[in-house]
């Protein structure tokens, strides 16, 4: 395991090396080029894959080498962390001369500005997110996991490299205790006395007088009593019944 882990870090360190020689010689890969190059600089399967193998249902050993071509969902989660991370870095990258795929789009599309190239990465994230949901593997739920992290690390800005956008986050994950409130038992109903219950009675009588064609009749609601229990059940509310006759 460790020889694996070492070489998926010296394929990562090749892959660098390739874009630190794109920069420096000034070169323009396409789009295909960049991501199949980048999908590794980011590292992504030089935590996913070792950390698989504390899985109950961990992937192959040959899954995991970097000399066997790797599953696609890791394929995805390394797609997703490197596109996540242009979106929201392409400024500095671009002051910096680097690559980003943000800036290759709108090379090879020169028409489209900077929030045309930023949707067409978004819909690309979405259909491989769709595809990584629906990925037949016990261990798509740490792949999916991991994409979680890196939408919590790239979705709104660059979180990855500032120094104290997550502190707040890393605090409530690991220092601050989780506040569930406190826990008290509920007061037990009073005891009832014999068998038989007390109730208080209400009853109302109630003359209406309008005028209308039926002039020499009134109308008279009766309101029957309404029983209410004095112990136990003080909150149970019961419809009471009105009935109307012609007097």
């Amino acid at each position: 395991m460790k020889i694996v882990n070492l070489m998926q870090w010296c394929e990562t360190f090749d892959s660098l090396l390739v874009e630190a020689k794109w920069s420096k010689s000034g070169s323009l890969p396409s789009t295909d080029e960049y991501l199949r190059n980048d999908m590794t600089s980011i590292a992504a399967h030089t935590l996913v894959l070792p950390a698989s193998c504390l899985l109950k249902s961990s992937l192959r050993n040959a899954d995991i080498s970097p000399f066997t071509e790797y599953e696609t969902v890791t394929k995805l989660t390394m797609l997703i962390r490197r596109l996540l991370n242009d979106i929201q870095s392409y400024q500095k990258e671009m002051e910096d001369g680097k690559m980003n795929y943000v800036l290759l789009y709108m090379k090879e599309n020169p028409d489209a500005d900077i929030d045309d190239s930023i949707a067409f990465i978004r819909d690309l994230l979405d259909k491989r997110k769709e595809l990584m949901k629906h990925a037949l593997m016990e261990s798509r739920q740490l792949h999916l996991s991991c994409m979680k992290v890196f939408q919590m690390f790239f979705n709104s800005s660059n979180r990855y490299d500032s120094n104290t956008e997550m502190i707040q986050d890393i605090q409530k994950a690991i220092y601050v205790p989780v506040d569930v409130g406190t826990w008290q038992p509920l007061d037990p109903l009073p005891s009832q006395s014999g068998t038989k219950k007390e109730f208080q009675t209400i009853g109302s009588h109630q003359l209406v007088q309008r005028p209308f064609k039926y002039q020499n009749k009134r109308i008279v609601g009766y309101q029957a009593s309404l029983p209410i229990a004095r112990r136990g059940y003080a909150n149970i509310f019961t419809m009471p019944s009105f009935r109307l006759s012609f007097a």
